[in-house]
C-alpha cells in the first residue's frame, strides 16, 4: 500500500483515540462494497466505544440485507429528519466508498454544510480536497480492503470478529467480481485469507450475494440479453438499454440489474460495455471496459459522472433514445483510441 495510506491511518486513528459521535455515509445506489465497507467499519468503531450512525442516500438491494447490522442503517430518502439530526450532531463524518458529494444526491448539501470533521476511506480516483483525513488508494481492490488495512495497521486485528470479517469479505468479493478483476496486488489475497481465518462461511456469503435473486430478476436478465442488447463490433462495444416499461414488466427492485453491464463482456471481441436504465427524470449509465481504455473519462466528460478506469457511472437528462445516440457518437470519436487498445484479433 502507498505510504500515504499509513499516514492517513495514523492521523485518523489518533483523532479517534477518544470516543466520538461518528456518522458513516456511503454513496447513492449502494453496492456490495459500499455496504460491506460501511458496516465493517461501523462494527469496528462500536467495538472501540464510539457512537456510530450509518446513512445511505437511498435504499439498498435485498440481497445485501443479510449483512450484519443493516437494519440499523438510516435511509435518507425514507427518514430525512433522523438522518439530518445525526449529521447535525456528528463530530466526525466518514465518507465511505465515494469521494464526491455529488454521489449523494439530495444528501450532499447536508454534508457540505456540516461543520463536522470529514474523513475519507475510498479507492476511486480524483478525491475532493474537503477531507481533513484521507485513507485513499486507487490500487486497492475495494474500499473494504482499505477498512481492513485501517483496522490492522491501527493495531486492532484482534477486534475483527466474524461479523466484521463477513462485511469486509463481501465488500472485496463484490467489487472484484468474485476475485476475477480489479486485483493488481497480491496483498489483496493475503487480506482475504486473513479474513477467512476469522471463521466466515465463504459459501454462505456467496449464496447470499449471487444465488439470492427473484425469478423476475432472472427473466429480466434473459430479456435484456435477447431483446435489449446491441453490439457495436467496430468499436468493440455493446450495450443494454432498459426502459421504465421493461422494469415495470418484470417487477424491478433495487439491485435487480446488478451485474448486467458485465454480461456482454463475455462476447468475443467485446471489450467496452454499457447499461442504460431509464428513470423518471434521468437515465442512469454504467460503463465497463477491459485493458487500457478508460471509461471513467467518458463518464466524467459526457455524462456527469466518473469512477475507475474500467468501471464508471454517470447519468443523462436526455431521453433514453437521445442518450444512446450520444453514447454511440462519443464512441465514434474514440474509435482510433479504441482500435489501439483492442487491435483486430484482441
Amino acid at each position: 500500500m502507498d505510504k500515504s495510506i499509513n499516514k492517513g491511518i495514523a492521523e485518523l486513528s489518533k483523532a479517534l483515540e477518544q470516543p466520538k459521535n461518528i456518522v458513516l455515509v456511503t454513496h447513492i445506489n449502494p453496492d456490495g462494497d459500499a455496504i460491506g465497507s460501511t458496516m465493517g467499519f461501523y462494527h469496528y468503531l462500536l467495538a472501540k466505544g464510539h457512537k456510530v450512525t450509518a446513512i445511505t442516500p437511498n435504499d439498498f438491494p435485498d440481497f445485501l440485507t443479510w449483512v450484519h447490522g443493516t437494519e440499523k442503517i438510516i435511509v435518507f430518502q425514507k427518514n430525512q429528519k433522523k438522518a439530518s439530526e445525526a449529521i447535525k450532531n456528528a463530530e466526525i463524518i466518514v465518507c465511505v466508498d465515494f469521494n464526491d458529494f455529488r454521489r449523494l444526491k439530495d444528501l450532499g448539501p447536508l454534508l457540505e454544510n456540516s461543520s463536522a470533521t470529514k474523513a475519507l476511506i475510498d479507492h476511486h480516483p480524483d478525491p475532493d480536497s474537503v477531507y481533513q483525513y484521507m485513507i485513499h488508494n486507487i490500487k486497492a481492490a475495494a474500499t473494504a480492503e482499505l477498512v481492513y488495512k485501517y483496522i490492522t495497521l491501527s493495531g486492532d486485528r484482534a477486534l475483527i470478529d466474524t461479523d466484521i470479517a463477513e462485511c469486509l469479505y463481501a465488500g472485496i468479493m463484490t467489487d472484484t467480481g468474485c476475485f476475477s478483476y480489479n486485483i493488481s496486488n497480491p496483498d489483496t489475497f493475503l487480506s482475504v485469507a486473513d479474513l477467512m481465518e476469522c471463521g466466515i462461511n465463504r459459501d454462505k456469503i456467496y449464496n447470499h450475494l449471487y444465488d439470492n435473486f427473484t425469478e423476475e430478476r432472472m427473466r429480466l436478465m434473459g430479456y435484456s440479453l435477447n431483446e435489449r442488447m446491441v453490439t457495436l463490433h467496430k468499436c468493440h462495444a455493446a450495450y443494454i438499454a432498459l426502459t421504465r416499461e421493461d422494469m415495470e414488466r418484470y417487477h424491478f427492485k433495487t439491485g435487480d440489474s446488478e451485474g448486467f453491464v458485465n454480461l456482454p463482456l463475455s462476447i468475443k471481441g467485446i471489450h467496452i460495455t454499457a447499461l442504460f436504465t431509464e428513470k423518471k427524470d434521468h437515465v442512469r449509465i454504467s460503463l465497463r471496459s477491459r485493458g487500457n481504455f478508460a471509461v471513467n473519462e467518458i463518464c466524467n466528460k459526457y455524462f456527469e459522472g466518473g469512477g475507475h478506469k474500467n468501471a464508471a457511472g454517470g447519468e443523462s437528462k436526455l431521453s433514453l433514445k437521445e442518450t444512446i445516440e450520444k453514447f454511440e457518437k462519443v464512441l465514434e470519436t474514440y474509435k482510433d483510441e479504441i482500435e489501439k487498445c483492442y487491435p483486430s484479433g484482441f
